[in-house]
């Protein structure tokens, strides 16, 4: 079973800013007869005394860091993000863009631990389009080559019921080619929740083990786009975070329009002009358009603006206009499930974000490939709770 690093702890500790003496206080250890707080704490440090699991809950949120990094061999470098293609903010606090580092370190971390076992199981064989994708070739031919890969087909996906069954659709196509897809916005806490503007997708384009990673803090309208656009970058063979708002970026740009035509071909979309002038009658048109087809009014509308059918003052009148309506409906959703008793399952949601790795977790557990502890950090919840896990049905 794995143990507790103190040299982990105590690096989570520093690079907290934190004194033994206040950190003691913060994660509650008191004093006793003979020795303080810090001197206590320092005893867990040494490895010489076991924390429980109550302590490191405690730790990590006060630290900052995932309980799994606690589990870690070696102090852990600064998350290697990949490329960078984000356009941040001028006024984003550092301490909210840490908690994509944060993020990155423990989604690598539960990568690697599926890789160990994918390997020691002779189940490691390499992916062979990781990568396939060149930075110049043609769009068309790429979305082609995704979309026959994947066996994706645009009819299936838009006789969903929704945007959300729609993108199950998509999802369990992608995991099926062997890409885990994980949605996850926060380090546990809605305290630590990640902004879009911060993070929108992560693509970590491993040949083993390839993971994608959308911010569920989106609307689930931009899912789908999402997660084609991460797997472009995974065909393209580039590990990196995105944001969604660098358009100037060629890769950004050839990613975009890559998940553009797989979801709704410029072919297609060539036919779509606007027949009002008015606001309201311009806003209606492109969300019936981008409802019948599953994908977000925002990406009908930036299609629109960068064809030159709306000006630039417009197309963020729209942006801000969805924004605005996506909110106050997600408002009166959680009103409505704060109404009722019980609230969702939340073994049901955390199956849901975890995806395909919750089966394949629970066949390298049920085969001893993974102890219940592992399998625990892999899928981010206690020992004792796996089980929950894998005997919840999952969303349709």
């Amino acid at each position: 079973m794995p143990k507790v690093n103190g040299e982990i702890l105590k690096w989570a500790r520093k690079t907290a800013q934190l004194s033994l003496e206040d950190a003691a206080r913060k994660i509650a250890i008191k004093d006793s007869k003979g020795l303080t707080a810090g001197e206590k704490l320092s005893l867990y440090e040494e490895s010489k005394k076991d924390p429980s699991r109550s302590l490191l809950i405690r730790m990590s949120k006060q630290y900052h860091r995932p309980i799994i990094t606690f589990y870690l061999k070696d102090t852990p470098r600064k998350a290697d993000r990949g490329e960078d293609f984000r356009t941040l903010p001028a006024n984003i606090d550092p301490s909210k863009d840490a908690n994509v580092d944060a993020l990155l370190r423990e989604i690598k971390t539960r990568q690697s631990i599926i890789k160990e076992a994918l390997l020691e199981q002779d189940e490691g064989d390499e992916i062979d389009f990781i990568g396939m994708i060149g930075q110049k070739a043609d769009i068309f031919k790429s979305a082609e080559l995704i979309k026959n890969t994947i066996a994706f087909d645009p009819l299936v996906f838009r006789d969903q019921k929704n945007h959300t069954t729609a993108f199950s659709y998509l999802r369990e196509k992608v995991e099926e080619s062997g890409v885990y897809v994980i949605l996850k916005g926060n380090l546990g806490s809605h305290h630590t929740e990640i902004d879009v503007q911060l993070f929108r997708g992560f693509a970590l384009a491993d040949k083993v083990a390839p993971f994608i990673v959308i911010n569920d803090r989106d609307a689930s309208s931009a899912w789908s786009f999402t997660l084609l656009h991460e797997l472009a970058h995974i065909f393209m063979g580039q590990t990196g975070v995105s944001a969604g708002n660098k358009f100037d970026n060629n890769i950004e740009k050839k990613c975009n329009d890559i998940a553009s035509e797989i979801l709704v071909p410029s072919k297609e979309f060539n036919s779509f002009r606007l027949k009002s002038n008015r606001f309201n009658e311009i806003a209606n048109e492109i969300s019936d358009y981008a409802n019948k087809r599953k994908v977000s009014s925002t990406h009908i509308s930036y299609r629109l603006y960068k064809r030159g059918d709306i000006d630039q003052p417009e197309w963020i009148k729209l942006r801000d206009f969805y924004r605005e309506k996506w909110l106050y409906e997600r408002n009166k959703r959680k009103e409505r499930s704060r109404s009722k008793e019980g609230g969702p399952n939340y073994y049901v949601v955390k199956r849901h974000k975890l995806g395909s790795l919750v089966n394949v977790a629970r066949r390298f557990a049920d085969s001893g490939a993974l102890t219940t502890t592992e399998a625990g950090m892999l899928l981010d919840v206690r020992p004792i709770k796996v089980h929950k896990i894998f005997e919840t049905t999952k969303i349709a």
